[in-house]
C-alpha cells in the first residue's frame, strides 16, 4: 500500500526501495531461515558425518526365537532411505548447504530472468518505451523494480497509476503472472521440481535425500509430490473461478471499454492472480461492480495484498476546494497511529508462518 506517489521517488530511493523489497520475500526470508538451521547444525554436529546412514539401537525382532546368545540394544547401520524421519538432527549439514545453495540460485533466477524478460518486452514494444520516456523512467529500473516487486509479491511499480497504463499490454501481464506465482503460493512446487531437476542433472545424493524425505528438513517450503499437486489444483482453481466471474460481470463495465476481447481475458487473468497475491492492478478498483470487490475482499483474506480503492476528492461527502486527487489509497490520509496499526495488522500477515501448526486442534482425527 502506497502512501505517496511513486513518481515522487528518485532513481535511489527506487532502487532502495527494491533492496528492501528483496530482502522481505518469502524466498529470501526462507533462506535466511535455512542458513540459520545450517548454523545450529554446525555448532552441534551431524550424527554421522560419513554419509546418509547413521547407527540406532534397535531390539533384536525375533528375541524369542534367538535364545539368551542375542543381544539386545545392538547398534546396526539402516539406511536413511528405509528410515520415517522425524528428527531434523539426523540431517547432514551437506543437505542444507545443498539446498541453500539452490535457494540462491532460485532467488537470483527468478529477479533477475524475470527483469530481463521485463526488459526485453520494453525494448521490441514502442507503445510500452513511450509510456515510461513521457514519465522520465529509464527501463532497467523499470524493469527490475517490478520484477522484484512481483517475485516478492509487493504490488509497487515505479508508476502512479500502477499497470493500468500498460493493460493493453497483454503480452507484459502475462510476462509478469509466474513471476508473481513464483515468488509465493507456487513456491513450494517449483522449488520441489528444481529439486528433482537437480537430482537429475547431477545425480547427488543430497538432492536425491531432499526429494525422498522433504520434512526431514524442516523446511516449511519442501513439500512431497502429492501436497504440491493439491496446492497447484487449488491456486489453479481460486485463479480460474476469479477469472470467469470477472469477465461475467465486468466484460462490458467502463473499466475495460478500451480493451478488446483478448486483452480483456488477459487482465482478467491477471487481476484474478493478484487479488490473491501481489495487489498490481490494471483498473481503478471503484470503477468494479460491488459483487468483484466482495469476491476479492475474500480472497485477499489470505495474504498481504495492496489493493485500495484509491483517493478521489469527488468521494468525499463534504467537498472541499483544498482537496487533491492522488493515485494512493485512503491509508495515505489515515493518521500517524492509524498507520501504525495498519503496519502491525501487515507485519502479522508476513509473520504468519510462525503459527502454521497452530490450527492442528482442528484436525478432528
Amino acid at each position: 500500500m502506497a502512501t505517496v506517489e511513486m513518481e515522487d521517488f528518485s532513481s535511489t530511493q527506487l532502487w532502495m526501495l527494491a533492496i528492501l523489497m528483496l530482502i522481505g520475500g518469502e524466498v529470501f526470508t526462507s533462506m535466511l531461515g535455512l542458513h540459520f538451521m545450517k548454523a545450529k547444525f554446525d555448532t552441534k554436529g551431524p550424527v554421522n558425518k560419513t554419509g546418509y546412514s547413521f547407527y540406532v539401537d534397535v531390539e533384536s525382532i525375533n528375541y524369542a526365537n534367538s535364545g539368551p546368545s542375542s543381544t539386545q540394544g545392538t547398534k546396526v547401520m539402516v539406511p536413511m532411505s528405509e528410515l520415517r524421519l522425524e528428527d531434523k538432527d539426523h540431517v547432514d549439514p551437506k543437505t542444507i548447504e545443498s539446498l541453500g545453495y539452490a535457494l540462491m540460485v532460485y532467488l537470483l533466477v527468478t529477479n533477475l530472468g524475470s527483469s530481463l524478460a521485463i526488459y526485453l518486452y520494453l525494448r521490441l514494444v514502442p507503445d510500452a518505451q513511450d509510456v515510461l520516456k513521457r514519465k522520465g523512467i529509464g527501463r532497467v529500473i523499470f524493469s527490475m523494480f517490478t520484477a522484484i516487486s512481483s517475485v516478492g509479491n509487493c504490488g509497487f511499480t515505479p508508476v502512479n497509476e500502477n499497470m493500468i497504463i500498460f493493460q493493453n499490454n497483454s503480452i507484459l501481464l502475462l510476462l509478469i503472472i509466474p513471476q508473481i506465482l513464483s515468488g509465493n503460493t507456487l513456491f513450494a512446487p517449483c522449488l520441489r521440481f528444481m529439486m528433482w531437476s537437480l537430482k537429475k542433472i547431477t545425480g547427488k545424493k543430497e538432492y536425491h535425500f531432499i526429494v525422498q524425505h522433504p520434512e526431514a528438513l524442516g523446511y516449511k517450503h519442501l513439500m512431497n509430490s502429492r501436497e504440491c499437486i493439491y496446492l497447484m489444483v487449488t491456486v489453479i482453481s481460486f485463479i480460474i473461478t476469479q477469472t470467469i466471474l470477472f469477465c461475467s460481470l465486468e466484460w462490458s463495465s467502463e473499466a475495460l471499454q478500451e480493451m478488446n476481447s483478448y486483452q480483456k481475458i488477459v487482465g482478467a487473468l491477471f487481476q484474478s492472480v493478484n487479488a490473491r497475491h501481489a495487489g498490481e492492478s490494471i483498473v481503478d478498483l471503484s470503477s468494479l461492480s460491488s459483487s468483484i470487490l466482495v469476491l476479492y475482499t475474500i480472497m485477499i483474506a489470505y495474504g498481504n495484498v495492496g489493493f485500495s480503492l484509491g483517493y478521489s476528492c469527488q468521494r468525499l461527502l463534504n467537498h472541499n476546494t483544498h482537496c487533491k486527487d492522488a493515485s494512493y489509497g485512503f491509508v495515505g490520509r489515515w493518521s500517524d497511529k492509524g498507520k501504525v496499526i495498519l503496519i502491525i495488522v501487515m507485519v502479522f500477515g508476513r509473520l504468519k508462518a510462525f503459527n502454521m501448526k497452530g490450527g492442528r486442534a482442528w484436525k478432528l482425527r
